[in-house]
């Protein structure tokens, strides 16, 4: 289905908000919403889901409107929470539309970060006592049309109802191109960064296209990448999985290489972090403000001035560079002193075609990693 053909179905049961975090399997749909402006269709892209849930409460409560929401279903993690003390009918009874991309839908194949909530999204729904309707390509017009007035109803008994997307539901309207005027390349930035690394340093990478490219330049500098963390579910943790090495292993220099997406995301880790001010942390934000490896759209907090945010929260060492020869400054300088750092990365928006996966397992990479660093034999 054209994405804009599903907003006008979505339109007529009423909603007129559309709040989420993109999602490949909704690319199409993402695309659509963030590039065309529905009339009397407001969009907003908040820092995680389980604030969408929170942003369509207050909505509903301000207009008596349900809004819809957006999110792949590892989202659905972070919307437990506010659905079931806040959203649920024995609560508050907040209805919304939800509409979630199945990855790691079983018997299809994807990455390993999926597999496991692919296999758990039916019945963590039914579990919510959220009813749904899985939509594929084979969907008929006649069964969208009676799913959503099987929405219409839900939503009118102040529950919630949930559409279940297959990769391939959505064709492809013109594609959004966000771009964000910044000309570092990020495997560029990335490469400096390990280049800059002794053996015993510890690298930990965000998920996405940043581990890919931390796997592939490690392979390629070091010719090995068992030194590095790659974290390649649980957007916005990696900072706080640092931060656990580095209470632990103090004689190393710990290297966390996050996105701004993934920061904003869980913010609050900043202050903890600052908080707990380990002298051998330096903390590299990747800021291209977007969601690229999800398809590119812009972050809900495009602009944002990183490291002024983590210098507000008690960094004691912040930079902000956008060219290799102040990153290499910042990083050098960073190596000598033995302070908690920050490092803002303004990059473009872009990445090779040809970029490659971890060819192993997210097990055999704890293994290796832990092996490397001594943990075990």
């Amino acid at each position: 289905m054209k994405a804009n053909d599903f907003v006008r179905q979505i339109k007529s049961i009423g909603i007129n908000n559309i709040i989420g975090i993109p999602d490949s399997a909704l690319k199409p749909f993402c695309d659509y919403i963030n590039g065309n402006k529905e009339e009397e269709m407001l969009h907003y892209v908040p820092a995680n889901e389980g604030a969408a849930v929170g942003l369509a409460i207050g909505d509903y409560l301000a207009t008596g409107k349900p809004s819809c929401l957006y999110m792949q279903n590892s989202g659905i993690g972070n919307i437990v929470n506010p659905i079931t003390s806040l959203a649920n009918e024995k609560v508050y009874g907040i209805p919304m539309l939800l509409l979630i991309g199945w990855r790691g839908e079983p018997g299809v194949h994807d990455e390993p970060q999926h597999q496991f909530m692919g296999e758990i999204t039916e019945e963590i729904l039914r579990v919510l006592d959220i009813e749904y309707k899985i939509l594929s390509s084979d969907t008929s017009e006649e069964e969208l049309l009676l799913a959503f007035q099987r929405a219409d109803d839900v939503l009118k008994e102040n529950r919630q109802f949930a559409f279940v997307i297959r990769k391939g539901f959505f064709t492809a309207n013109e594609p959004n191109c966000y771009q964000n005027g910044y000309s570092f390349i990020r495997e560029q930035a990335i490469k400096e960064i390990i280049t800059t690394l002794s053996e015993n340093d510890i690298l930990v990478s965000t998920t996405g296209k940043i581990s890919r490219e931390v796997y592939e330049q490690s392979n390629l500098i070091n010719n090995q990448h068992s030194q590095d963390f790659l974290t390649v579910g649980g957007m916005g943790h990696a900072s706080m999985i640092a931060l656990g090495i580095a209470k632990k292993k103090t004689k190393n220099r710990i290297y966390c290489l996050d996105g701004d997406g993934a920061v904003l995301m869980h913010m609050g880790s900043l202050a903890f972090i600052a908080k707990q001010n380990p002298d051998n942390f330096i903390h590299v934000c990747l800021n291209n403000e977007a969601h690229e490896s999800v398809g590119g759209m812009p972050t809900g907090a495009a602009g944002i001035k990183y490291a002024e945010v983590a210098k507000a929260c008690g960094y004691p060492v912040t930079y902000t560079v956008d060219n290799p020869e102040d990153l290499k400054r910042a990083l050098k300088e960073a190596g000598q002193k033995k302070q908690l750092t920050f490092i803002e990365v303004k990059v473009s928006i872009q990445s090779r075609s040809d970029l490659g996966r971890p060819k192993e397992t997210a097990l055999d990479n704890r293994i290796n990693f832990m092996k490397y660093h001594g943990v075990v034999d």
